[in-house]
């Protein structure tokens, strides 16, 4: 009687996690997001994009920004969960940078309600991937 128990009670803790499941992104988002890293290859992650224009954002969904620079882009998931609302109706990402080295990994983006002026959210920037062509 005690082995079924104990069978029982380690699959019960084993089907318990503690980490936060990520957000399935949508089958829309998905594919705007391989549309635009169509044919490019990551690389090494960076602690900082140097310069960035709000033009050049693009939302792809809670979770995920790209930051476009010529041939490059440069793919950011967000840190502990999204913004929600980014890119949508009269919401917007607002950014500050610190220390002069453009945005940055820990760098936090403010959403802010347009119409009424406030902010409903925030989000932490993660690691910038470059993407880009492959050479040759």
């Amino acid at each position: 009687m005690r082995m079924p128990l104990l069978i029982l009670a380690a699959a019960t803790l084993g089907a318990c996690t503690t980490a936060p499941q990520p957000e399935m992104r949508s089958a829309k988002a998905e594919a705007h997001l391989q549309k635009l890293l169509a044919g490019k290859v990551a690389g090494q992650p960076l602690s900082c994009l140097p310069s960035h224009r709000s033009n050049d954002m693009v939302v792809i969904d809670d979770n995920t920004i790209l930051f476009r620079d010529g041939n490059r882009v440069y793919r950011n998931d967000l840190i502990g969960g999204g913004c929600s609302q980014i890119g949508k109706g009269h919401y917007a990402l607002v950014t500050r940078t610190s220390g002069g080295f453009g945005l940055c990994r820990g760098d936090i983006g403010e959403v802010r309600d347009l119409t009424a002026g406030i902010s409903v959210g925030s989000c932490v920037f993660g690691d910038f991937v470059p993407y880009t062509r492959p050479q040759g």
